[in-house]
């Protein structure tokens, strides 16, 4: 009886493993056919800008305002998702913000045929795309319509800026701030300055020296004192209380207290601490001390003062 059930388990270990490695192997070679696709659809509307090796150097390129981009740069495109990728071949690039030199190809590529495209422009990549390493987009909640299509996705994702380039006071003051105009033109001067309508909008605000009207996305009660300083200078990193930003095209949050929860807790079902309120607060404070000896205050004072 121990033989029979021994002999059974082996063998369904090795159907198991046959099948594993036959779905590995069929997985491979579709990929690969969807890059061999991608490759004769990429050479049809896509190189006489991006040119055959996807260097941005086609032909028609030096007719284009702002330069196509270099889509062999892994360090640039890898992070990408695809759904973004998708939507910019697709839509065009004003549908994320980008120039216009971009055009949509809805109107000739289904969307299976532009994936394949992708798939194509992911083997080009130097450094090589690795699986996974493009996360998907973030889509928060109660996201407001900004003046500028401004886009995490790109600046922070993509071009890996530094979340204090931009907002500089977060780790000297209270509040991080915003960037002026005169920040974002020191690289839009040039950058999206002549074909892309987001970038024009910039530019009138510069014009006409008045200060970008952002809507607030996050916000803490007026009682609440709350410094970025400590918290930035302990390591705190802004996706701890901001979210996944570097992969948001447009940032939102739905944070504070809310009826629901109030009573949720009220029947004693304890639910989960909502973001940017005092209870969740306490406990990142609490097991940060607890985890690290991060020494963060319990005492009522440091907030409520």
């Amino acid at each position: 009886m121990v033989r029979w059930w021994a002999g059974a388990v082996a063998a369904f270990a090795l159907v198991a493993g046959a099948m594993l490695l036959w779905s590995r192997a069929g997985a491979t070679q579709g990929d690969a056919r969807a890059v061999e696709a991608g490759r004769a659809r990429y050479a049809k509307h896509c190189a006489v800008c991006h040119g055959e090796s996807g260097r941005g150097d086609g032909p028609s390129a030096s007719g284009l305002a702002t330069k196509p981009t270099d889509l062999t740069d892994g360090r640039l495109i890898n992070p990408l998702p695809e759904e973004f990728l998708l939507n910019v071949i697709r839509q065009g690039g004003p549908a994320e913000g980008l120039a216009t030199g971009m055009p949509p190809f809805a109107a000739f590529l289904t969307e299976s045929e532009t994936r394949e495209i992708i798939a194509y422009l992911r083997s080009l990549a130097r450094p090589p795309f690795r699986a996974g390493e493009a996360a998907p987009l973030a889509r928060p909640p109660k996201a407001p319509p900004q003046p500028i299509f401004f886009s995490h996705l790109i600046h922070v994702g993509s071009f890996q800026i530094p979340c204090q380039y931009c907002h500089a006071d977060a780790r000297r003051s209270t509040s991080a701030g915003l960037p002026s105009v005169e920040r974002c033109m020191g690289c839009h001067k040039i950058i999206g300055a002549q074909d892309n309508p987001e970038i024009a909008k910039l530019h009138d605000y510069a014009r006409r020296g008045v200060p970008i009207p952002w809507v607030r996305v996050f916000k803490v009660p007026e009682f609440t004192y709350f410094p970025h300083k400590p918290h930035v200078r302990a390591g705190v990193t802004c996706q701890t209380c901001h979210g996944p930003v570097e992969r948001m095209r447009v940032v939102g949050a739905d944070t504070g207290p809310s009826l629901v929860n109030d009573l949720q807790n009220l029947l004693g079902f304890k639910p989960r601490q909502r973001p940017l309120t005092m209870g969740w607060c306490v406990e990142c404070h609490r097991v940060e001390n607890a985890r690290r000896d991060a020494r963060a205050p319990l005492d009522c004072v440091t907030c409520h003062h």
